[in-house]
């Protein structure tokens, strides 16, 4: 039963160390931009993969998989759009009220409803929300959470189909090509050069795989075998493991009101991790 959770944890690390190259990139160019090369460079990763056009794929299931990669890439760029007006742990926490909703309507039993408000709890202790926020960053985040609400629907839908990784690479790929003159717009219009420099692409190829294609289609596993309100649970160890990476790599040590809220998302865990997986998902 713990292997779901650790395939998660994995996925969640990479997640974590492709941001903080990131960090590098938002130093020269705008957030939607560093959005739009972490979609372009998982898209050429996961194509080169799982070469999805070699099955049959049929009007609707192209539909729904760019649905999935739009939602995606949208999250992306609201997420980087409000870290750059309000703090992380701010935006983490308004962001998180999209899967913890999504965990709440799909709970049918009072032991998972107490996981909700334990990993609600959590969050809100790790993330900090902050007053007199930046009222632009605050409704980007928001509109991540939505967008977050979004991708965990749609990416049970596709995982549900049997087709996860093949809707996630045609998904991400169609979303880069039809974002791309609106998300690189803003670049070409400060600073055309940024995006001649091989280094952007370098670090732009390495995003996208560490952030998107490692973490994503461990999601796609995750989401094929529990539902999506214990999707949503998972989702809450994102916090702890940005406080573990912040740690480790950036020497962000957390603070006691931060271990707790590490606390109380694996006690949420824990409490939700039991032999009912299996009867929820029907094996």
């Amino acid at each position: 039963m713990w292997s779901v959770p650790m395939f998660f944890i994995v996925g969640a690390v990479s997640q974590y160390v492709g941001a903080a190259l990131a960090v590098f990139l938002f130093a020269t160019a705008n957030p939607a931009a560093v959005a739009w090369l972490r979609a372009a460079g998982a898209a050429v990763v996961l194509l080169a993969w799982r070469r999805p056009w070699r099955q049959v794929w049929t009007r609707r299931g192209l539909t729904v998989a760019a649905g999935f990669g739009i939602v995606t890439v949208g999250m992306n760029v609201a997420f980087f759009e409000a870290i750059s007006r309000i703090p992380l742990g701010t935006t983490v926490a308004i962001e998180f009220i999209g899967p913890v909703a999504v965990a709440a309507v799909g709970s049918r039993r009072s032991r998972d409803a107490l996981a909700v408000v334990l990993a609600a709890g959590g969050v809100v202790l790790l993330a900090g929300v902050q007053a007199g926020a930046d009222i632009v960053g605050v409704i980007f985040a928001l509109i991540a959470a939505a967008l977050w609400a979004g991708y965990i629907l749609l990416g049970k839908r596709v995982a549900d189909a049997g087709s996860g990784l093949d809707s996630l690479a045609i998904g991400t790929a169609v979303a880069a090509a039809l974002l791309a003159a609106p998300l690189l717009a803003g670049q070409l219009y400060t600073d055309a050069h940024v995006l001649g420099d091989s280094r952007t692409w370098l670090l732009g190829l390495g995003i996208g795989v560490l952030s998107t294609a490692v973490p994503y289609a461990l999601d796609q596993f995750v989401l094929a075998v529990i539902t999506r309100a214990r999707f949503a649970l998972l989702l809450a160890l994102l916090p702890a493991a940005a406080a573990g990476i912040g740690a480790v790599m950036l020497h962000q040590w957390p603070t006691p009101t931060e271990l707790a809220g590490i606390a109380l998302v694996m006690t949420a865990l824990v409490i939700s991790a039991d032999d009912s997986v299996a009867e929820d998902t029907g094996n």
